[in-house]
């Protein structure tokens, strides 16, 4: 496996500093961190035991993991180095440094990117019925196929723009996909550049008669330029892609209109002037890479060539493809035995969750049978008074949650929704969905000003005989049917008054005035979320045998860790299921000897976030909630995380964490010197499989 670049961990001659050198940094780089994570994700993409188009979908997820990470983090440390800012981050870098390490490290899995393109996937599909043809691979009769095509579907919306003393460099947006044409004039023997976009709403891979082979759109278009430049000479064209800052900040002086500010956030995306990297084909000519260069901007350090395909991100477009054959065998979501009343109606949530809590963990338990329908049946439901709900990520075409609050407004209940706009790369859905959510009587917010509302609840109040009851959700994940679906995540459905009651002040802060600072059993960012978990750290730190079991999507809060620094010391015994970024280094002797990180990577994306504190013997604590151990959770978002009572859920929780831990297909652990290694297959143990084995064994299968 390729080890991470410049982790600090060595010094600049290349000797390895002791770990109790005061030189050494205490923290791994969280932008390198990332793109380890992103190395982990390319794995899949070149292990040959997985079907093929998993594999396709694996690259595609790699690569538009990358765009983002180019046009959010990268084009952040970019800017630090416009400015000339120099501190060092917490791992001893400076801007330009990272900036450097960062660019080596991406062309390094370019490179393999490249590799499993061209040498694995491209011939596989050859093989399996799905074909990624090169032009110049195809024969007469195809090509005058195409030709028919291009001429009826794809020439008339087709723009070349022309580069000369008339016409300026065209404004490149984000992410598109062009053509460099070089022409000449055959009469004046004059040289031009011009530029082709590539019209994103068109297929990226157009289909040739048999349906099983496919040829990319740009390659098509390129090789019929001469119906674009009639009587020109085409000396050459190649294939380019910008990526740009997309992440502008909302101006403290818009706050007075969220909605207003964010759709100006959107505009300035769309016409962002910050270029961060250029991607080209490997084949391009020095004088045209030169000349993107400076149009755009850049320096020749921003540019990575690559051998096969640009924006692999399309490849979902092949996954989509109607092949069960070669994919992974589809999983259908459980109902568990308590939810699992079928009928026309079905359970009634409220009397379920009178007797007793539900834990539900997507994707092996149902998201409709268990979340959409504890809010539809609040919707429908003549004795509910009110339905208050978060919402982050919202799905793109049909949100029944969204449709259940518009409901609950139009039968007259109090229907509340805080829709977080500043969501990225989700502000124009959720912008639709306020919008919809409003038209219909919702009251809809936008939360606190300075602050991301990323906490995921739910609070239902209801109408019983002996009094007002409420009823809640506290989840890990989004409010997104679609995602619940892909991802790992756990929530917690309940009566317990306390968390209703906690679940009421927390909409009183997220929708008024209210600065209610502590909860009867919510922990609540960026109140004290931070200082409990820290002092929770501390009790094991405290204990003869302390126990400390986390799983997050990153860690990366300076406090945190060293918090579980000094616990490693203490002697407590820690192991850390991080998908994403970990800053923290284990292993070390002196700093963390008692501590071991891996990730678990594979069909599902893990994404709750589970906390254990304590062994066995001991009553363990165990939460779950809304925000992964990073500053901008800790502080500048609203989260929420509820502790876990019901010893039956506990143990639910526990056989999630000892399915991440025992794995031995999907795992990777993070090494004492900042490298990740894929851990060894001995027992073949899959958390994946094992958790859709017990979801088996405790439910029956939802039929819808």
């Amino acid at each position: 496996m390729d080890a991470a670049l410049n982790l600090r961990h060595i010094t600049e001659d290349g000797a390895n500093v002791p770990s109790e050198d005061p030189r050494r940094p205490r923290y791994l780089n969280r932008h390198l961190s990332w793109l380890e994570f992103d190395a982990r994700v390319l794995a899949l993409a070149e292990d040959p035991s997985l079907p093929l188009l998993e594999r396709v979908k694996f690259l595609a997820i790699f690569n538009q993991n990358l765009d983002e990470f180019f046009q959010v983090r990268v084009a952040e440390v970019d800017e630090q180095v416009e400015l000339g800012i120099n501190a060092l981050s917490p791992d001893g870098m400076t801007p330009a440094e990272q900036l450097r390490a960062i660019r080596a490290r991406s062309r390094q899995l370019v490179s393999r990117q490249d590799r499993a393109f061209a040498e694995e996937i491209r011939p596989g599909p050859a093989t399996a019925g799905v074909h990624i043809c090169a032009w110049e691979d195809l024969e007469d009769e195809d090509r005058e196929h195409l030709r028919e095509l291009f001429e009826t579907d794809i020439f008339p919306v087709l723009t070349p723009l022309s580069v000369d003393p008339a016409h300026r460099f065209p404004y490149i947006s984000n992410l598109s996909l062009n053509l460099a044409v070089v022409v000449q004039d055959p009469l004046t023997r004059v040289r031009r550049f011009a530029r082709v976009k590539v019209p994103p709403l068109l297929p990226r891979f157009v289909v040739l008669p048999d349906g099983s082979r496919f040829v990319p759109l740009e390659q098509v278009i390129a090789a019929n330029l001469g119906s674009l430049f009639p009587g020109m000479e085409i000396l050459s064209h190649h294939a380019f892609r910008v990526t740009r800052n997309a992440d502008p900040e909302v101006q403290e002086d818009e706050v007075d209109d969220l909605r207003t500010a964010i759709e100006t956030v959107l505009r300035r995306r769309r016409r962002s002037p910050h270029a961060v990297r250029l991607e080209v084909d490997a084949a391009m000519s020095e004088e045209v890479r030169d000349l993107l260069v400076r149009e755009l901007e850049l320096e020749p350090t921003d540019v990575i060539a690559l051998a096969s395909l640009l924006d692999l991100g399309a490849l979902w477009d092949l996954y989509r493809l109607d092949r069960a054959d070669l994919k992974e065998e589809p999983w259908t979501a459980i109902t568990q035995p308590r939810l699992a009343a079928w009928g026309t109606s079905g359970p009634d949530m409220f009397e379920v969750l009178r007797e007793g809590d539900v834990l539900v963990h997507h994707p092996y338990d149902s998201f409709d049978s268990s979340v959409v329908a504890f809010i539809d049946q609040a919707a429908g439901d003549p004795n509910v008074l009110a339905i208050k709900q978060t919402l982050y990520r919202t799905s793109g075409g049909e949100s029944p949650i969204v449709h259940a609050l518009i409901r609950a407004a139009e039968s007259g209940k109090q229907a509340v929704a805080l829709v977080e706009l500043q969501a990225r790369f989700d502000e124009q859905a959720n912008i639709a969905w306020a919008s919809a959510l409003e038209k219909a009587g919702v009251h809809v917010v936008y939360g606190v000003v300075g602050l991301k509302t990323h906490a995921k609840v739910s609070l239902v109040v209801r109408r019983e005989d002996d009094g007002l009851r409420r009823y809640g959700h506290v989840g890990t994940g989004n409010y997104n049917p679609n995602t619940a679906r892909e991802y790992e995540d756990v929530g917690l459905l309940t009566a317990d008054p306390r968390v209703g009651a906690d679940l009421t002040d927390l909409f009183n802060y997220l929708t008024g005035y209210s600065r209610k600072r502590r909860y009867r059993r919510l922990v609540a960012a960026p109140i004290n979320l931070r200082s409990r978990l820290i002092e929770l750290i501390e009790r094991e730190a405290g204990r003869p045998a302390g126990r400390i079991v986390l799983k997050m999507n990153g860690l990366v809060d300076g406090q945190i860790i060293d918090a579980l620094y000094a616990a490693s010391q203490a002697g407590v015994q820690t192991d850390l299921i991080v998908r994403g970024i970990c800053c923290l280094l284990p292993g070390v002797p002196g700093l963390s000897e008692n501590i071991r990180v891996r990730s678990i990577v594979g069909r599902f994306l893990e994404h709750s976030r589970i906390f254990r504190f304590g062994n066995d013997g001991s009553d363990p604590d165990f939460f779950i909630g809304s925000a992964d151990l990073m500053p901008r959770n800790l502080d500048r978002r609203v989260e929420a995380m509820v502790p876990v009572v019901d010893p039956e859920l506990q143990r639910r929780l526990e056989e999630i964490l000892s399915a991440s831990l025992s794995d031995d297909t999907l795992a990777w652990e993070l090494r004492s010197d900042g490298t990740w290694a894929k851990v060894q297959t001995v027992l073949g143990a899959n958390a994946h499989a094992r958790l859709q084995e017990l979801a088996l064994a405790r439910g029956k299968v939802h039929p819808g």
